[in-house]
């Protein structure tokens, strides 16, 4: 299985956005692009990816929303499923949704879709807990074409937006061991960052 962490710091973490307006809710559309960009290739949804939203912005920060689409075969759960379409409205009204359904504790929406209230941080250090490696992509890390096939496996891969991670975060990273790896010197966008990377496991196969 793929895991990837996308952080945001000012993304919304309540649900009273508006989807028309995505820039507006802190960004969300690029949160929208990146989910767009983990889960779609042509005509059918990965279902070996699982993705870590973790969202810093206002009022009632953090949030960590968790998708993996993969996990829901459930017929009775399909409409969630559906909802989930090449179309940064459809995403960002999932999201609105998994927002309003947080009951104050972790809260799976659906089967493969939970949120809880949890930092970066903490699921970072669950994650490596669980066995996983976490790799921060940075541009000046070693480049993943340079890495075999062991080297990347059971790695999450962490991607902050258009603004970074936070330097108190990078520093937490730095103190649990993070692998910084990096895709090429040019700087993309964090979706073209997903794109990049889930072509490279694709080639590898």
């Amino acid at each position: 299985m793929r895991e990837f962490i996308y952080y945001s710091q000012r993304a919304r973490t309540s649900g009273n956005f508006n989807t028309d307006d995505l820039m507006k809710a802190g960004r969300m559309d690029i949160v929208c692009n990146v989910v767009i960009m983990s889960f779609f290739v042509s005509h059918h949804m990965r279902q070996d990816t699982k993705l870590h939203l973790i969202f810093n912005g206002p009022p009632d920060a953090p949030k960590h929303l968790e998708l993996f689409p993969g996990e829901n075969q459930s017929p009775e759960l399909g409409e969630i499923k559906e909802k989930i379409d090449i179309s940064k409205k459809d995403v960002a009204g999932l999201i609105k949704k998994m927002l309003y359904k947080y009951k104050g504790r972790k809260t799976e929406v659906a089967k493969g879709y939970s949120i809880e209230k949890k930092s970066f941080i903490n699921v970072v250090k669950e994650l490596k807990e669980q066995g996983k490696k976490v790799c921060l992509m940075d541009r000046r890390g070693e480049d993943v074409r340079s890495l075999n096939n062991e080297e990347l496996k059971n790695c999450v891969f962490v991607i902050g937006d258009h603004e970074g991670l936070p330097k108190q975060e990078l520093k937490r990273l730095k103190e649990i061991g993070v692998k910084k790896i990096s895709i090429g010197r040019e700087t993309y966008f964090a979706s073209q960052t997903f794109t990049i990377l889930q072509n490279e496991l694709d080639r590898r196969g």
